[in-house]
């Protein structure tokens, strides 16, 4: 049986000098170990790779020495048509390799969405598909900051589950819609993080065309209205709206990005909540918001997503459309009191006196 390997395994073997076995299973951890110290292929998430020698390792700036680098990919490649369909086939997909690497990584972003305070309780949950019909989701009742990867479950895309000791999050549901309208939506990350669940709660669309990268890696933050989580109406609600968002605002209750991985999904989130805290900071200085970076810019951001392969459906907008943020308020009021109060030690008789002698001018004044 291959050896599964961590990113501290790996350390040690190259530390000691010593060959990362050819057929070794590596989590993604130790991919990106191996990635940082100059390997030039990554291999798909629970592929094998074999440490290359130090003669041929690639070296950047070396004339002669082969420098490719790369961009790690984590999606997950099925085979269409090829789904496992029996209780064995079934269990020995759920553990292979491949499966596992991605329930490591899971736990992973469970782990940093609890750090950041994404998460409270047993809030949140992931999922990724991996088939025709499959998909891994995180379990119900749990810590996201505290899961193990034997947590993870396994359903179909009717929220069936199918593996997994632990009890599937009803919330699957929900990500299940999006995925079933938008084939390129492969993995969804639903957190409560503070400064956007505000913004949900409040029921304010974050404004467009302030900040590029907001824009290129978000697209146009959506609302989609309150229902009741976990339910079949909250799925339906969410799923026709995020069939063309990747970022969705769900009223009263939370946040849910979507990617083409669960890494993706993920830093879609912290995104959002970075953008609208900033939003939320800006608001408050009294500056013009409202000027943003103009609507050429912001085609040009439509362009860059679609060459990143994500969706945009501003793509049809005059410019004059594409930052139109007229619907948005930022959160400060300001009110003039209906009287001035009264200056501490103020005497009523004098008050008073006062009030008689104008009166009595303005009397004077008007008899002439």
């Amino acid at each position: 049986m291959a050896q599964f390997l961590t990113a501290r395994d790996v350390e040690k073997l190259i530390r000691n000098g010593q060959p990362v076995p050819a057929d070794a299973r590596l989590t993604p951890g130790a991919h990106d170990y191996l990635r940082d110290h100059g390997h030039s292929k990554i291999a798909p998430v629970g592929a094998s790779l074999a440490t290359p020698s130090a003669a041929s390792a690639p070296v950047a700036g070396i004339p002669g020495k082969k420098y490719d680098p790369v961009v790690p990919d984590y999606e997950y490649k099925w085979t269409p048509g090829a789904d496992p369909k029996t209780p064995a086939e079934i269990a020995a997909f759920f553990n292979s390799p491949a499966i596992v690497a991605i329930k490591h990584r899971m736990v992973d972003i469970g782990q940093r969405m609890w750090a950041r305070n994404y998460t409270d309780g047993n809030g949140g949950n992931l999922t990724v598909r991996v088939g025709d019909n499959l998909v891994l989701c995180t379990p119900t009742l749990i810590s996201k900051g505290f899961m193990k990867m034997e947590d993870i479950c396994l359903v179909d895309m009717d929220a069936k589950q199918l593996a997994g000791a632990r009890k599937r999050t009803s919330e699957c549901m929900t990500h299940i819609a999006i995925m079933k309208r938008q084939p390129l939506c492969k993995s969804c990350c639903h957190a409560h993080p503070p400064h956007a669940t505000a913004f949900a709660v409040a029921k304010v669309q974050p404004p467009t065309c302030l900040i590029p990268e907001a824009d290129i890696f978000l697209g146009k933050i959506a609302i989609a209205r309150y229902e009741t989580p976990g339910s079949q109406q909250m799925a339906d609600t969410v799923g026709e709206v995020g069939k063309d968002n990747q970022c969705v605002l769900l009223a009263n209750h939370g946040v849910i990005t979507w990617g083409k991985d669960i890494e993706d999904a993920y830093w879609k989130m912290e995104n959002a909540d970075a953008y609208c805290q900033t939003v939320w900071i800006a608001s408050q200085l009294g500056g013009e918001l409202g000027s943003g970076v103009g609507g050429a810019n912001a085609r040009e951001f439509i362009k860059i997503r679609k060459a990143l392969g994500m969706p945009d459906n501003r793509e049809g907008l005059k410019e004059c459309e594409l930052c139109d943020n007229s619907e948005f308020r930022p959160g400060v009021m300001c009110q003039v009191p209906d009287a001035a109060p009264a200056e501490p030690g103020a005497n009523p008789e004098v008050e008073a006196l006062v009030q008689r002698l104008t009166g009595e001018i303005m009397k004077q004044l008007g008899a002439k």
